[in-house]
């Protein structure tokens, strides 16, 4: 996607064998790159969430394993790289399935190899992921289309969280099905929930903003106040894991968008890439893990001044005790549909989209 009219992915290789992303904590503020040397450097990325979002997330581990890879190939590093990428955030199963991908492919090959190799891997996981996201956009634009073709109207789409281009290598997951279809010239509103306590919404709207595609910024709380008054169309979100059954984990608030919307009879979507299905899990609720990140995050509010100078702002005391899950799980039985590449289909239906990932009993 672009930005100030240059083409720019959420994460590239330089030519002096490091690795530039974005830095997503800037945004929407301030466009800043930040290059990432060493697998100390991802793992630091990660954590902070310089880089975020789940496919972004195991395509940055999986530069980082090569990283490591060209200081020490042997089996022990290999092993330790590995599990210290793993480690960096518990939630988004890309990232395991990034880093077991990297090790199938390494551990055949001579250490002599490796390094090379594992720069090839990280780069065909990263071009996949771009393409796996086109393809979701695709199928998802079909969902604004019918709903479009229902009403004639301009179809309302509600999200939570960012899953846009730079929550992935590009296009996005939920995003990339409202830049397709308003690419493809069918009317198309977006409430952008702004998603405390990290305020990722505000990176869709400024996604949304650079892409020309209308956009209202609203609080967490008023989805449900939309969808009863007929202003939601659908809902369209993103995710961090689905289980083989079809529950969802996606930023913490999703779960509520999700009650609102059975209750008012508003179909509820997430868009998932299929490396974020984790064939391991059949009860989402049960099995996800589920980060719990610090309370800086929710006593802190993050923006600019009246001189539009960066400001952080304490909102609530350190004597107040503060609990933040970073995700919830919506259930299945929630969900109306999921949106892969290979199509959109119902949650207890994704086997049949993937046969040979099927779980086994």
């Amino acid at each position: 996607m672009k930005v100030n009219g240059t083409h720019y992915r959420s994460l590239w290789p330089r030519a002096d064998g490091a690795i530039e992303i974005i830095d997503q904590r800037a945004l929407p503020h301030a466009f800043a790159t930040r290059t990432l040397r060493t697998e100390d450097d991802v793992i630091d990325a990660i954590r902070t969430m310089a880089v975020r979002g789940a496919p972004l997330i195991g395509v940055a581990a999986a530069y980082g394993l090569a990283l490591a890879m060209r200081h020490d190939a042997g089996d022990p590093q290999l092993a330790a790289a590995h599990a210290r990428l793993g480690a960096s955030r518990p939630t988004a199963v890309n990232l395991r399935w990034a880093l077991d991908r990297m090790r199938a492919a390494l551990l055949p090959l001579a250490p002599s190899q490796r390094a090379d190799a594992a720069w090839r891997e990280a780069t065909r996981i990263a071009d996949e992921d771009v393409e796996l996201n086109r393809a979701i956009g695709r199928h998802g634009a079909g969902l604004i289309e019918r709903a479009h073709a229902r009403t004639r109207e301009p179809v309302n789409v509600l999200t939570h969280c960012n899953a846009g281009w730079i929550a992935t290598v590009d296009f996005g997951t939920a995003l990339s099905a409202i830049y397709q279809a308003h690419d493809a010239g069918i009317p198309v509103h977006v409430w952008v929930d702004e998603t405390r306590p990290r305020s990722q919404g505000l990176l869709t709207a400024w996604e949304l903003a650079a892409h020309g595609v209308p956009h209202t910024l609203i609080v967490d709380n008023a989805g449900g106040h939309l969808m009863q008054h007929g202003h939601v169309d659908l809902v369209l979100v993103g995710a961090d894991r689905v289980s083989a059954r079809g529950d969802v984990a996606n930023k913490i608030g999703t779960y509520l968008k999700a009650l609102a919307a059975r209750d008012t009879g508003v179909p509820f979507y997430a868009a998932v890439p299929s490396p974020t299905i984790d064939w391991t899990i059949a009860d989402g609720l049960a099995e996800i893990p589920i980060e719990e990140r610090g309370g800086s995050e929710v006593r802190e509010v993050s923006g600019r001044d009246a001189a539009d100078r960066p400001a952080t702002v304490r909102i609530a005391d350190d004597s107040t005790r503060v609990s933040n899950p970073a995700f919830d799980v919506t259930p299945a039985r929630l969900v109306t549909g999921i949106v892969t590449e290979r199509g959109v289909v119902a949650p207890g239906e994704l086997a049949s989209l993937f046969p040979e990932r099927k779980r086994a009993a």
